[in-house]
Protein backbone atom coordinates (compact mmCIF):
# COMPACT_ATOMS: atom_id res chain seq x y z
CA UNK A 1 0.00 0.00 0.00
CA UNK A 2 2.81 2.42 0.87
CA UNK A 3 4.50 1.81 -2.49
CA UNK A 4 1.31 2.55 -4.42
CA UNK A 5 0.78 5.82 -2.56
CA UNK A 6 4.41 6.86 -3.08
CA UNK A 7 4.18 5.89 -6.75
CA UNK A 8 0.99 7.87 -7.31
CA UNK A 9 2.44 10.90 -5.53
CA UNK A 10 5.59 10.72 -7.67
CA UNK A 11 3.43 10.69 -10.82
CA UNK A 12 1.35 13.62 -9.52
CA UNK A 13 4.49 15.60 -8.59
CA UNK A 14 5.97 14.89 -12.02
CA UNK A 15 2.85 16.13 -13.76
CA UNK A 16 2.78 19.22 -11.54
CA UNK A 17 6.42 20.02 -12.33
CA UNK A 18 5.78 19.70 -16.04
CA UNK A 19 2.59 21.79 -15.92
CA UNK A 20 3.68 24.62 -13.61
CA UNK A 21 6.29 26.10 -15.99
CA UNK A 22 3.68 26.12 -18.73
CA UNK A 23 1.64 28.62 -16.71
CA UNK A 24 4.44 31.14 -17.15
CA UNK A 25 3.87 32.90 -13.84
CA UNK A 26 6.61 31.36 -11.74
CA UNK A 27 10.13 32.72 -11.69
CA UNK A 28 13.03 30.40 -12.56
CA UNK A 29 14.13 30.22 -8.92
CA UNK A 30 10.67 29.10 -7.84
CA UNK A 31 10.48 26.56 -10.68
CA UNK A 32 13.82 25.01 -9.78
CA UNK A 33 12.96 25.28 -6.08
CA UNK A 34 9.62 23.57 -6.66
CA UNK A 35 11.31 20.82 -8.66
CA UNK A 36 13.85 20.23 -5.88
CA UNK A 37 11.03 20.35 -3.32
CA UNK A 38 9.16 17.55 -5.09
CA UNK A 39 12.32 15.44 -5.29
CA UNK A 40 12.88 16.03 -1.56
CA UNK A 41 9.31 15.00 -0.71
CA UNK A 42 9.71 11.89 -2.87
CA UNK A 43 13.01 11.07 -1.18
CA UNK A 44 11.52 11.57 2.29
CA UNK A 45 8.56 9.35 1.42
CA UNK A 46 10.85 6.66 0.05
CA UNK A 47 12.97 6.79 3.22
CA UNK A 48 9.89 6.37 5.39
CA UNK A 49 8.47 3.57 3.24
CA UNK A 50 11.67 1.46 3.27
CA UNK A 51 12.68 2.01 6.90
CA UNK A 52 11.20 -1.39 7.86
CA UNK A 53 13.57 -3.46 5.74
CA UNK A 54 16.47 -1.22 4.66
CA UNK A 55 17.65 1.02 7.51
CA UNK A 56 20.79 2.35 5.79
CA UNK A 57 18.93 3.10 2.58
CA UNK A 58 16.23 4.86 4.60
CA UNK A 59 18.85 6.99 6.35
CA UNK A 60 20.36 7.92 2.97
CA UNK A 61 16.95 8.81 1.54
CA UNK A 62 15.91 10.79 4.61
CA UNK A 63 19.22 12.68 4.73
CA UNK A 64 18.99 13.54 1.04
CA UNK A 65 15.37 14.60 1.51
CA UNK A 66 16.18 16.95 4.39
CA UNK A 67 19.09 18.58 2.54
CA UNK A 68 16.98 19.00 -0.59
CA UNK A 69 14.10 20.36 1.46
CA UNK A 70 16.32 23.09 2.92
CA UNK A 71 17.72 23.96 -0.51
CA UNK A 72 14.26 24.08 -2.09
CA UNK A 73 12.81 26.30 0.62
CA UNK A 74 15.72 28.68 0.19
CA UNK A 75 15.28 28.76 -3.58
CA UNK A 76 11.53 29.31 -3.40
CA UNK A 77 11.37 32.00 -0.72
CA UNK A 78 14.66 33.86 -1.02
CA UNK A 79 15.54 35.17 -4.50
CA UNK A 80 18.95 36.30 -3.18
CA UNK A 81 19.93 32.66 -2.70
CA UNK A 82 18.99 32.00 -6.31
CA UNK A 83 21.10 34.92 -7.42
CA UNK A 84 23.96 33.52 -5.34
CA UNK A 85 23.47 30.03 -6.77
CA UNK A 86 22.61 31.17 -10.32
CA UNK A 87 25.97 30.17 -11.71
CA UNK A 88 25.83 26.70 -10.25
CA UNK A 89 22.07 26.12 -9.91
CA UNK A 90 21.82 24.25 -13.18
CA UNK A 91 24.68 22.01 -12.20
CA UNK A 92 23.37 21.71 -8.65
CA UNK A 93 19.94 20.47 -9.81
CA UNK A 94 21.59 17.99 -12.21
CA UNK A 95 23.90 16.75 -9.47
CA UNK A 96 20.92 16.39 -7.11
CA UNK A 97 19.11 14.33 -9.75
CA UNK A 98 22.21 12.14 -10.20
CA UNK A 99 22.52 11.67 -6.42
CA UNK A 100 18.82 10.81 -6.20
CA UNK A 101 19.34 8.27 -8.99
CA UNK A 102 22.33 6.71 -7.19
CA UNK A 103 20.40 6.52 -3.90
CA UNK A 104 17.46 4.97 -5.75
CA UNK A 105 19.84 2.53 -7.43
CA UNK A 106 21.30 1.46 -4.08
CA UNK A 107 17.96 1.25 -2.25
CA UNK A 108 16.03 -0.64 -4.89
CA UNK A 109 18.38 -3.53 -5.58
CA UNK A 110 15.68 -6.08 -4.78
CA UNK A 111 12.99 -4.33 -6.82
CA UNK A 112 12.28 -5.53 -10.35
CA UNK A 113 12.58 -2.04 -11.83
CA UNK A 114 14.65 -0.36 -9.08
CA UNK A 115 17.86 -0.64 -11.08
CA UNK A 116 16.25 1.10 -14.05
CA UNK A 117 14.81 3.88 -11.88
CA UNK A 118 18.31 4.66 -10.61
CA UNK A 119 19.91 4.48 -14.05
CA UNK A 120 17.24 6.75 -15.55
CA UNK A 121 17.82 9.25 -12.72
CA UNK A 122 21.56 9.27 -13.40
CA UNK A 123 21.08 9.60 -17.17
CA UNK A 124 18.52 12.41 -16.81
CA UNK A 125 20.82 14.17 -14.30
CA UNK A 126 23.66 14.11 -16.83
CA UNK A 127 21.27 15.30 -19.55
CA UNK A 128 20.11 18.08 -17.20
CA UNK A 129 23.68 19.30 -16.78
CA UNK A 130 24.44 19.09 -20.50
CA UNK A 131 21.18 20.75 -21.60
CA UNK A 132 21.45 23.32 -18.81
CA UNK A 133 24.88 24.31 -20.06
CA UNK A 134 23.50 25.23 -23.46
CA UNK A 135 19.83 26.00 -22.86
CA UNK A 136 19.00 27.79 -19.62
CA UNK A 137 15.25 27.42 -20.08
CA UNK A 138 13.65 26.35 -16.78
CA UNK A 139 10.69 24.80 -18.61
CA UNK A 140 12.89 22.25 -20.38
CA UNK A 141 14.95 21.57 -17.28
CA UNK A 142 11.94 21.13 -15.00
CA UNK A 143 10.38 18.85 -17.58
CA UNK A 144 13.37 16.49 -17.20
CA UNK A 145 12.79 16.28 -13.44
CA UNK A 146 9.06 15.77 -14.01
CA UNK A 147 9.78 12.96 -16.47
CA UNK A 148 12.02 11.24 -13.91
CA UNK A 149 9.33 11.42 -11.21
CA UNK A 150 6.66 10.09 -13.58
CA UNK A 151 8.90 7.21 -14.70
CA UNK A 152 9.71 6.38 -11.06
CA UNK A 153 6.04 6.36 -10.15
CA UNK A 154 5.01 4.20 -13.10
CA UNK A 155 7.84 1.69 -12.58
CA UNK A 156 7.03 1.41 -8.87
CA UNK A 157 3.35 0.80 -9.70
CA UNK A 158 4.27 -1.92 -12.19
CA UNK A 159 6.69 -3.57 -9.74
Amino acid sequence: MKNKIVSLLAIIFGIMIISFPLLGVITPSAIIGLSVLFISIYSLMMGISIVDYNKYGAIADLSLGVVLLLISIGLIFNPAIFAFLAGISLYLAGIILIIAGVVSLINNRNSKYGFYIGIIGIILGVCYIIIGSYVADPIILSTLIGIWLIICGIMRLID
